[in-house]
């Protein structure tokens, strides 16, 4: 992708809302604002999704009598609203946008780009 196209691409994405994956399974769902030469992305009215503990996991799996492997257990995720926040380039496993589908009240996502990829737009 030459530089011209890679800025406009960028460009494209400002203002979509964006699910950032971490190192660290954390997720950060926000509007993308900007990315800078050291690959940290900027979101606004940003969410942070984290797993469940694993004692909550194992409380989970306790109580419901797990002895297959087969069997899943549906947790939710804790979350908690951090508005503006700067996610480092560093620990960014992905990124995917978030896109309205044709049918009323439907979200769909797909992964922009593997965060490697994403971050060499505009480095020519």
């Amino acid at each position: 992708m030459e530089n011209n196209q890679a800025i406009e691409y960028l460009r494209s994405l400002l203002g979509k809302q964006l699910h950032v994956r971490t190192t660290d399974t954390r997720i950060f769902v926000g509007e993308f604002k900007c990315t800078d030469n050291e690959r940290n992305v900027i979101l606004s009215r940003a969410y942070e999704y984290r797993q469940p503990p694993a004692s909550v996991v194992k409380g989970a799996v306790a109580n419901e009598n797990v002895t297959a492997l087969e069997t899943s257990i549906k947790l939710d995720m804790t979350s908690r609203f951090l508005g503006l926040v700067v996610v480092p380039g560093q620990e960014i496993m992905s990124i995917e946008v978030e896109e309205q589908l044709d049918t009323p009240g439907t979200v769909g996502r797909e992964e922009v780009l593997p965060a490697s990829d994403f971050f060499k737009l505009g480095t020519n």
